[in-house]
């Protein structure tokens, strides 16, 4: 090849290495603007897999996470509990025992009439006079429950296949997920007399597929079994086993002992049929000294830090704290007993906060119960073990 030529490739290479990194570029409002479109859409064809007699608010809310993509967010319990009335009752309104009221009018039905179902598996007609229990029978709560959700994965999985791809900024390794989770956050369930357990469900697909599917790279059926799902429950029995990792690591990630972040709050979990087990941790680096504004770091016992130099050992802490996060789930996680070979071992862990250190928001890690007992029985060396955990790293600060 020439000279010529040689400068000509040259050019050409940095054009598109300047191409590409211009299109890693999120314009926020085309984004903003994508969510919201396809926040409607999600919830249309969530409606529509039920009949009209089905009523249940769907408020779905997306948001974007830089290297994660987006995550629309279902209603904690879309599923239930299931309230619909039959009869032209403008007047009458409907307790679910949470403390939501609803009201419901069915014009084409008999006007004194009304039927709810009061989320304990009881269906009772009333009279608009104000008749009381005339006459009751006894429903499946849980099948109800099971069928909702899967009419709702079955909505979210053709969204995924139809419109996903609404969604134009997102780069081929980022994912669509949809999920009745909170980020992060408990929703207090089983407290209650007769609460029936509420469910966890996440629908996910990276857009690479996506943009395989669109182009006919991939066909439907491949692209629906490449979906991953997770539909499950929660398990409210008590788990001793589960009870003392949690305390392990309450005590582990004490300022006292920790040589990288620290907690200040109890860690709670989740346990899921058929799933595993999910600990929520909130992990922090400082504490702030109001009356001049500078930081203590009390793992590292460091007192009077500008912000500057606080962030500085916060950046310098992160991959430490990684890697003996790790380290520690391997150690202290073969203690669970409870979990079936195929089940996880998760823990979810919120970073401290530090703008523009450029590390994640959160951290996800899991592993299978097979391989910390592996681990345990002498099967597996640590950094075999190690090498089969997960890191999932969500947002850039």
């Amino acid at each position: 090849m020439s000279r010529a030529g040689i400068l000509i490739m040259m050019g050409l290479m940095v054009l598109g290495t300047y191409g590409a990194e211009a299109q890693k570029k999120i314009d926020e409002e085309r984004m903003l603007r994508d969510m919201e479109v396809t926040e409607n859409i999600l919830s249309t064809l969530v409606k529509q897999q039920f009949d009209k007699r089905s009523f249940f608010p769907m408020e779905i809310k997306a948001e974007y996470r830089e290297g994660l993509g987006v995550t629309f967010r279902l209603p904690y319990e879309f599923n239930g509990p299931m309230i619909w009335s039959m009869g032209n009752a403008p007047d009458m309104t409907v307790l679910d025992g949470r403390g939501f009221n609803y009201s419901f009018e069915f014009p084409d039905e008999p006007a004194d009439i009304a039927r709810v179902y009061d989320g304990q598996g009881r269906i009772t007609t009333e009279t608009i006079q104000g008749l009381k229990s005339t006459r009751s029978r006894k429903v499946n709560a849980d099948s109800i429950r099971e069928a909702t959700t899967s009419k709702t994965i079955n909505a979210c999985k053709l969204f995924l296949a139809d419109y996903g791809d609404l969604l134009t900024q997102l780069s081929p390794n980022e994912k669509i997920m949809i999920t009745n989770r909170g980020d992060g956050d408990r929703i207090w369930y089983g407290a209650f007399v007769n609460a029936a357990r509420p469910s966890y469900v996440s629908v996910e697909a990276s857009k690479g597929d996506i943009t395989q599917l669109k182009q006919g790279k991939m066909t439907r059926d491949q692209f629906m079994k490449s979906i991953k799902v997770i539909n499950s429950v929660m398990d409210d029995e008590l788990q001793p086993d589960l009870e003392l990792l949690s305390s392990i690591f309450n005590r582990l990630y004490r300022k006292d002992l920790s040589k990288t972040y620290f907690t200040e709050e109890n860690i709670y979990y989740e346990k899921l049929k058929d799933y595993g087990v999910i600990y929520y941790m909130q992990v922090y680096s400082s504490n702030q000294i109001d009356y001049n504004r500078r930081w203590v770091m009390p793992t590292l016992g460091l007192e009077g830090l500008t912000t500057e130099e606080r962030d500085k050992k916060v950046k310098e802490l992160y991959p430490q704290f990684e890697k003996d996060f790790k380290a520690d789930i391997l150690e202290y996680g073969r203690t669970v007993k409870s979990l079936t070979p195929e089940e996880l071992l998760v823990f979810n862990v919120r970073l401290t906060k530090c703008d523009g250190c450029g590390i994640p928001t959160s951290l996800e890690f899991l592993i299978k119960a097979d391989v910390l007992k592996e681990y345990a029985s002498g099967k597996l060396t640590k950094d075999a073990a190690l090498a089969k955990m997960t890191v999932k790293k969500s947002g850039n600060q």
